[in-house]
């Protein structure tokens, strides 16, 4: 049978001794197979669109916890800070260390417009924008498009834009993919994933970085994400 795996996106279906889990969403094509085994391990595969194919096996581990969002992304040795500058959708190159953004609480995103979960994350952070930039909350998007051409990552953008009413800043970093953008922010340990999200204090200094988007698909998790996030806000505007 078929039922909702976490989002709307992912689907399900099973026997007593074989998996099949698929996604589409428009950006990405997963396929898993697998099978139970004799000795209680499950064996199979993984296909990434037509250009990626590997095996995987999985044992049972009751004591396994995945990894915190918060822990998988940090400063390298001997840096509390980060900035960068890149052109906004005007043509204007913006810095993090610019006037609007000092004695501010700012959110750093890490997205790119072909990105689902970075679709959620605009829609939250545009609406969330909206109601805290007038009490010392700035949001500053860094887009990693598909394209590294500055007029062609504009254009993805602006219909993003457009899309959910972002009024806060996004930048063309006319870099593309996780390397580059782990090459664009030398001070990170490396970008894993997009979204990524950096909180910096009122003084300019890194508080958390988070790792992945739990979006309204997810129910409770986003709903808890929610909640912490403007918690850690409020938080940070009363240091």
């Amino acid at each position: 049978s078929d039922f909702d795996w976490m989002d709307a996106r992912k689907k399900l279906a099973r026997t007593d001794t074989t998996m099949e889990l698929s996604c589409f969403d428009g950006a990405h094509a997963f396929y898993f197979k697998a099978k139970k085994n004799k000795d209680g391990t499950i064996s199979g595969d993984f296909y990434s669109g037509s250009h990626w194919h590997e095996k995987w096996i999985a044992k049972r581990n009751d004591s396994f916890e995945l990894r915190h969002p918060d822990s998988l992304t940090y400063l390298r040795p001997g840096y509390d800070k980060i900035d960068f500058k890149f052109k906004n959708l005007q043509g204007k190159e913006v810095s993090l260390s610019d006037d609007k953004f000092k004695n501010k609480v700012v959110i750093v995103q890490i997205m790119g417009s072909w990105c689902p979960n970075c679709m959620d994350e605009t829609k939250y952070l545009a609406e969330f924008y909206k109601k805290y930039k007038n009490k010392g909350v700035e949001v500053i998007a860094l887009a990693f498009e598909k394209n590294s051409d500055y007029e062609k990552a504009r254009a993805a953008v602006e219909k993003l834009q457009k899309k959910f009413g972002v009024e806060y800043e996004i930048l063309i970093t006319e870099k593309v993919g996780k390397a580059e953008a782990s090459d664009a922010l030398p001070m990170l340990n490396q970008v894993m994933a997009f979204p990524t999200t950096i909180y910096i204090d009122k003084k300019g200094k890194v508080r958390k970085i988070h790792t992945g988007f739990n979006g309204p698909g997810t129910g409770a998790y986003y709903d808890k994400w929610v909640e912490q996030n403007q918690l850690f806000i409020e938080k940070l505007l009363e240091e």
